[in-house]
């Protein structure tokens, strides 16, 4: 069995088949280059994470999937059916949950650099949380909320920054104040600043009802250590306002544990870091009737791949190269953004053949960088052979541009 084998991905007789169904069967039905979402995957993740901290009396555990991981309306639908919430980034996510059937108080809307045409059509959805990201947002919410809808108690949080961040790339690391590439880090507001603005909020009419951080994306085991020491310090910011008499509703955890993406990564110990998110909330006294999480990744990456086909082979300087029928900007654009970031790839049309050389993954844009892998060992291809690029169910095609105009892959769910 290979380590990458899951309720969507299984191999028989050599071929891979993504739930349950032949990859060249799909791939002569759909064309190729293909996205494939295998639904049963998702659900079986998502009730995974939902029973992972066991029994959690007095406390409900919202699991607000990040929408920015993958916005098909075939997969929102599903979530919901499950019992998601919605972490939305921008008014087009929010209408995106909304057209799924998410009601406005099941979504949380975390945006930064937000402006008053951002503001105004989320105040014209009643019940929905406004999660504010700087001071500088409160008076252009403020003048949208008088002008929109006057009077109304328009349900606020407050993503603090904790001054301490984690992910697998500088890129990706969301709190502290420079990234480690020295970056600095755009997001949330300073501790010391959100005492007085929930002070201001509910004195000017508003509902301050959570507060949330987020730390990055992608830990692995290693990360787990920093990432409760940021935990102890949420929990502690929650006392500090409990004890003034905020009665918060949700404190809110944010997201960062991913999906395995390659043998060798040692994945952080989801369902520990639940269970000892209620025992700190607990120990705390805090009396915030719900904890909050924000996964993407761990819900849809491994349930996601997308099919290539080789054109040809390529030998060039010593070099050997398996040319696609795709472009990594117009499908799995991380590696081309992320230097750290890989993707298993793996030949679908013989996937029990012994790998034989090294090669990269070429695509077909106008751009160096536009390879899927460097020095992948497979089965050597031949033309008109499948590739899969596995873990492609989260910030692929979210991602994915037109560039070279060039399609955006069909997308298919399962």
């Amino acid at each position: 069995m290979f380590w990458w084998e899951n309720e969507f991905l299984q191999v028989k007789a050599g071929r891979l088949f993504p739930a349950g169904r032949d990859a060249a069967a799909i791939a002569g039905g759909h064309g190729t280059p293909l996205f494939i979402y295998g639904s049963e995957r998702i659900r079986a993740n998502f009730r995974r994470l939902a029973s992972g901290a066991g029994p959690s009396p007095g406390r409900e555990i919202r699991i607000c999937y990040a929408l920015k991981a993958n916005a098909h309306p075939g997969i929102l639908s599903l979530l919901k059916n499950e019992g998601a919430w919605i972490d939305a980034v921008s008014p087009g996510e929010v209408q995106a949950a909304v057209r799924a059937g998410f009601p406005p108080g099941r979504i949380l809307f975390t945006g930064t650099s937000c402006g008053t045409s951002d503001f105004e059509p989320l105040l014209r959805r009643p019940g929905l949380t406004i999660n504010l990201d700087a001071l500088e947002q409160f008076p252009l919410l403020k003048a949208a909320r008088d002008r929109i809808a006057p009077g109304r108690r328009v349900r606020i949080s407050v993503r603090w920054n904790p001054g301490l961040g984690r992910g697998f790339n500088p890129k990706v690391i969301t709190a502290g104040a420079r990234s480690a590439n020295g970056t600095p880090v755009k997001f949330g507001i300073e501790p010391k600043d959100v005492p007085g603005l929930f002070r201001r909020a509910r004195a000017a009419g508003f509902d301050p009802v959570g507060i949330h951080q987020h730390l990055g994306s992608g830990w692995v085991r290693d990360d787990y250590p920093a990432v409760l020491e940021a935990v102890d310090r949420i929990v502690g910011l929650a006392r500090r306002l409990e004890d003034e008499g905020f009665p918060l509703e949700f404190v809110d955890f944010g997201g960062g544990f991913g999906a395995r993406y390659a043998r060798s990564q040692k994945p952080f110990p989801v369902e520990r870091y639940l269970r000892t998110l209620l025992r700190r909330l607990d120990e705390a006294g805090i009396k915030a009737p719900a904890l909050a999480v924000e996964p993407g990744k761990y819900l849809v990456a491994d349930a996601g791949l997308v099919l290539l086909r080789v054109e040809y082979l390529k030998r060039c300087f010593g070099n050997l190269f398996a040319c696609v029928n795709a472009g990594t900007f117009n499908t799995v654009p991380r590696p081309a953004i992320y230097d750290t970031a890989r993707h298993e790839i793996i030949n679908a049309t013989r996937v029990d053949e012994k790998p034989k050389r090294k090669m990269t993954i070429a695509g077909h844009l106008c751009e160096t960088g536009d390879v899927f892998g460097i020095d992948v060992r497979l089965p050597e291809p031949r033309p008109g052979d499948l590739l899969a690029v596995l873990n492609a169910g989260a910030y692929a095609r979210s991602m994915a541009s037109t560039f070279n105009q060039r399609p955006i892959p069909e997308e298919i769910l399962v």
